[in-house]
């Protein structure tokens, strides 16, 4: 594969590596803690999360999508979160990887359904970082969603939450954040002060 074939997809490195720290940072009895995710526990955000990234892998490549509806998840994991998130994330990059950087259309598990590579990448990480901080936030555990990271990804928020309003991302919060991360989940719909 020659450099312009494909690239490592920096960012969504920097997502999945902040996804990975903080799911292997959880205990047994953080799996049944409330998230930010309204309704949903700790179990069920792992399963979601390792769903997306299973159905970007998917879309990408033709093959398999999750075993279950990221978005109905049973909160009852069927291998430790570690390696359920691992695997996921295992098989997005690689996905990932084979996707040429100047793609201009990707296809995608969310509308429209075809995005850039750059786009697309985006998405993905996107996904798995604010997972990652819902999981940190709801085990206790230091945020892993940094300044530039959320630098990176609300461009991809802007490009892509509003017609997903409702159904993946609540409304966006008001709020005068000057600082990135504050400035992304709220308009994720997210409260950056969230505690359990």
């Amino acid at each position: 594969m020659s450099e312009n074939t494909a690239t490592d997809w920096a960012v969504l490195t920097t997502a999945h590596d902040a996804l990975r720290t903080v799911v292997r940072g959880l205990a047994a009895d953080d799996l049944a803690k409330p998230t930010p995710c309204a309704e949903w526990t700790v179990a069920q955000v792992i399963q979601h999360a390792a769903g997306d990234q299973i159905g970007y892998a998917a879309f990408i490549t033709g093959g398999p999508g999750p075993e279950e509806n990221p978005f109905a998840p049973s909160g009852i994991l069927g291998a430790p979160a570690d390696v359920l998130v691992d695997r996921a994330m295992s098989a997005a990059a690689a996905a990932f990887a084979t996707v040429p950087a100047d793609a201009a259309e990707v296809a995608v598990p969310i509308p429209p359904n075809k995005l850039t590579a750059e786009l697309a990448a985006g998405a993905c990480a996107l996904d798995a970082a604010v997972h990652a901080w819902d999981l940190a936030v709801a085990s206790g555990q230091p945020s892993p969603l940094t300044s530039e990271l959320a630098r990176q990804l609300l461009p991809v928020a802007q490009a892509l939450v509003e017609p997903l309003r409702g159904f993946a991302f609540a409304d966006a919060l008001a709020g005068n954040d000057s600082e990135a991360v504050g400035v992304l989940l709220r308009y994720l719909g997210r409260n950056p002060q969230w505690q359990a």
